[in-house]
């Protein structure tokens, strides 16, 4: 799960950020106080967990037009300051009608389909009943989005689908978790999958999905997948540590020699304090329903992607700090993507395990004791020699 840091110096970025909003919201504040926008949509869809079953769905739009795609494209946000990215996630003004999650057709969502579909940003206008609540929503899983107000009338100018976004919303006779993987495959984004599972779009038995359920459903599908692949590989025959920082988070990644084990672990500091948080799983998969929610998933993505490519198995340990300076949160494609460019990196390759964690553990704020006192799978390693683990 993403944690508001709740320490003085988070306050101060967060305070920062938003004036930064408000800023924006003199820019265009005739327009988020009007009862219309007129903009062009990255594309970018949303359905609210609010009211389930019968949930709010509706597009996001800014208002500009020209080449938005940067404002709903996670894969495209390396470099990004946090401050960025919020700036220009709380220009999409959302419009937000209630549908029953099982109506996946009609006229309104399979507008929203047809803008889930496009290989580029939409010209669109939306009307609404009354003008936007100058509100804006912070759940951790999604990104950040801007003022939203119920939307009286939709339209969206016509552009061209992508080729494998179409054909597995026209296949019927698929699973939902096969059109995920065939998506995953032909290499569509993992931020453009979930927007398509999100609206309804994939599968036999459609229906719609809030966004932040859709995230980590499609992390979890791609990552068992890969997962199952990876199993038939050879164990790697040394340690390898990698590391990343963003936006306030450091990322650090233990591959060590054993048969696929995994485990994450958070911590981060509330009012003073160090909390943690931890999952973990062997060859079985997770036997429960993860403590750490989106975050285990999108991180258990990224490095499996790494084994697949490399065709070798490991154990893996993630180790997260969340650092004041991550003041809001914005989603946990930050961690799919902060530990994926982790994995683009060199890997230092220790001597022995306990290097390897000394090594991890360094980069971090935190003690090594302190990180093996939250690890059921460090706690068991350290237990026994790593070769009874083969």
């Amino acid at each position: 799960m993403c944690i508001v840091v709740c320490v003085q110096n988070s306050q101060e970025i967060r305070r920062a950020i938003l004036a930064k909003w408000h800023e924006s919201l003199s820019q265009y504040g005739n327009l988020f106080s009007a009862d219309s926008i007129s903009g062009s949509t990255p594309p970018s869809v949303f359905v609210g967990s609010f009211n389930y079953p019968k949930v709010f769905a509706g597009p996001m739009v800014p208002p500009i037009h020209g080449d938005t795609s940067l404002f709903d494209s996670p894969e495209m946000w390396k470099g990004k300051t946090l401050e960025e990215i919020v700036n220009f996630r709380l220009n999409l003004v959302r419009g937000t009608r209630a549908v029953p999650v099982n109506q996946t057709d009609g006229r309104y969502i399979e507008s929203l389909q047809e803008v889930a579909m496009s290989s580029r940003p939409a010209d669109s206008e939306l009307t609404f009943e009354r003008a936007p609540s100058k509100i804006i929503s912070l759940d951790g899983y999604s990104a950040p989005s801007g003022p939203a107000a119920p939307v009286k009338t939709v339209k969206f100018s016509d552009t061209p689908s992508l080729r494998a976004v179409e054909k597995a919303f026209y296949d019927r006779d698929m699973s939902a978790q096969d059109a995920v993987m065939s998506l995953y495959n032909s290499g569509v984004d993992m931020s453009r999958i979930q927007r398509c599972f999100s609206i309804g779009m994939l599968g036999q038995k459609r229906r719609l999905v809030p966004t932040r359920w859709s995230i980590t459903a499609t992390d979890d599908i791609v990552s068992k997948s890969l997962v199952c692949e990876i199993l038939d590989y050879s164990v790697i025959d040394s340690c390898q540590v990698f590391s990343y920082s963003h936006l306030g988070n450091v990322f650090c990644i233990v591959l060590f020699p054993h048969r696929w084990v995994y485990e994450m672990i958070e911590a981060w500091y509330s009012g003073g304090i160090l909390g943690f948080g931890s999952d973990s799983e062997d060859a079985r998969g997770i036997d429960h329903k993860p403590a750490i929610a989106g975050a285990y998933h999108a991180a258990r993505l990224a490095v499996a992607e790494y084994l697949a490519r490399i065709k070798l198995q490991a154990g893996v340990i993630i180790l997260r700090e969340i650092r004041p300076e991550y003041a809001i949160p914005v989603g946990v494609w930050q961690i799919r993507e902060g530990i994926r460019e982790a994995m683009r990196q060199k890997p230092v390759i220790p001597d022995n395990f306990e290097d390897a964690l000394n090594m991890a553990s360094s980069k971090t704020s935190i003690s090594k004791s302190e990180w093996l006192s939250h690890g059921r799978i460090l706690k068991m390693l350290r237990q026994k020699s790593i070769s009874d683990f083969f």
